[in-house]
């Protein structure tokens, strides 16, 4: 059936200039997040909206990596994709360079630099998750919006439209890089034309939807975190943030291996597997405690 199925895209391109030279010989979606590669948290996401066939994007010299860190998913129940973008050309690219791959099915695209940690994260994620046709896009409220894609609401706080980067912003509400579009979105990207910076924007697409009146928008309020890994401080920012959740509450945010064996994807057996060669580091230490 149409639209039946939600795969995911987790787009892990771009050059991460303002990370030179850490990014140098390596892609930001793979520096260390306290203690675990950033795009274990994206990945997380996707896992905890229920998805399971995931393509992951990336630059031609750095798909490697990925394939090398991930292989072809099975280990942790899941089942990846690789693509490779020539050149950074906006986030709506993905859905031109992921069009195979999401084929007749619903997609939801988190950008790989993106952290998102909340209480209800996984009930919202669920809800956006269900939603069969149209649109959900995940507003946050941030300090700086004229940095962001800002939404502007009526005033029954329905989206009226998503502006890139306003000199003077409709509201406080940035567009955080997580979209749930069903499969008209490959059509739509299609159509999509450079904007002035030269690239396919994704509130092109995002406005297509509010017109066609099947937009819906999630706002994130307090209690969530999302993260901005873009410059060396928010970088430094965003681990430390992980590293005192973590201590404080013992546990571990965006552990792919503890979700995958939580939502039942592997058994005791697997988990071990995965554990044991991690034990030195204590990441490890912590998946075998999952077993007690």
């Amino acid at each position: 059936m149409k639209n039946e199925k939600l795969k995911g895209i987790i787009l892990a391109g771009g050059k991460a200039t303002r990370l030179y030279p850490a990014t140098l010989e390596t892609c930001k979606q793979l520096l260390p997040v306290h203690d675990k590669p950033m795009v274990y948290y994206p990945l997380s996401t996707l896992m905890l909206a229920g998805i399971r066939d995931i393509l992951i994007i990336s630059t031609q010299k750095d798909i490697e990596r990925f394939e090398n860190l991930f292989e072809d998913g099975s280990q942790l129940g899941l089942n990846f994709s690789y693509q490779t973008q020539e050149k950074p050309r906006g986030l709506a690219d993905a859905f031109r360079v992921g069009r195979n791959f999401i084929g007749d099915d619903r997609v939801c695209l988190v950008l790989g630099d993106n952290i998102i940690y909340g209480e209800r994260l996984e009930y919202m994620l669920k809800k956006a998750a269900r939603k069969r046709n149209g649109g959900t896009i995940f507003g946050y409220k941030v300090s700086n919006p004229t940095a962001y894609g800002v939404m502007e609401f009526d005033q029954s706080n329905r989206v009226l439209s998503v502006k890139e980067k306003p000199k003077k912003p409709k509201s406080e509400y940035a567009v955080i890089g997580l979209y749930f579009f069903d499969n008209d979105v490959v059509e739509i990207a299609k159509g999509v034309r450079p904007s002035k910076r030269k690239e396919l924007e994704i509130t092109s697409v995002i406005n297509k939807y509010i017109k066609r009146g099947n937009l819906e928008s999630i706002l994130i309020g307090r209690g969530f975190a999302w993260l901005d890994t873009g410059t060396f401080k928010s970088l430094a920012d965003a681990s430390e943030y992980i590293r005192v959740l973590e201590e404080r509450q013992n546990c571990k945010i965006g552990c792919v291996e503890e979700i995958a064996f939580e939502l039942g994807y592997i058994n005791e057996r697997q988990l071990r597997k995965l554990a044991e060669p991690l034990k030195k580091s204590g990441y490890g230490e912590h998946l075998l405690r999952l077993l007690k």
